[in-house]
């Protein structure tokens, strides 16, 4: 049946098989016990963004490909050699290697579809400092 994708997410298993998860704060305020049973395979997510990520993220557990649907968003990657700007407009995708901090500067309202390993992810605030690199 089909779906909209920023309502419903999919998890793709190690063994193939993919379920239908609901998307939003219903996927994200599940409690901690329960969205542990999604760290193995890969979480295919859609977000609209209108503003900024108010965080940086990473996931040690794999890279993250990330697809931009429509719109114009800046990348910010740290990586070891120094900060990296990747600029993706219209349509365009880039991978975010595996442990690596970023964050998204929207120019453009747009819509991102995400897919990474969720397993030991983590977040920070961004600051004021950020906006140089």
């Amino acid at each position: 049946m089909p779906f909209d994708p920023q309502q419903r997410y999919v998890h793709l298993a190690e063994d193939g098989q993919a379920t239908e998860l609901p998307g939003g704060a219903a996927f994200w305020g599940l409690p901690a016990a329960e969205m542990a049973a999604y760290d193995s395979g890969w979480l295919v997510t859609e977000f609209e963004c209108s503003e900024d990520w108010p965080n940086w993220e990473r996931h040690p557990g794999g890279d993250e490909y990330v697809y931009l649907l429509s719109g114009a968003v800046q990348l910010l990657l740290e990586l070891p050699g120094g900060p990296q700007t990747l600029t993706l407009s219209g349509r365009g995708a880039a991978l975010v290697p595996r442990g690596v901090w970023h964050t998204a500067r929207v120019s453009a309202p747009s819509r991102l579809l995400h897919i990474t390993r969720g397993a030991g992810s983590e977040h920070r605030p961004v600051r004021e400092a950020d906006a140089k690199i």
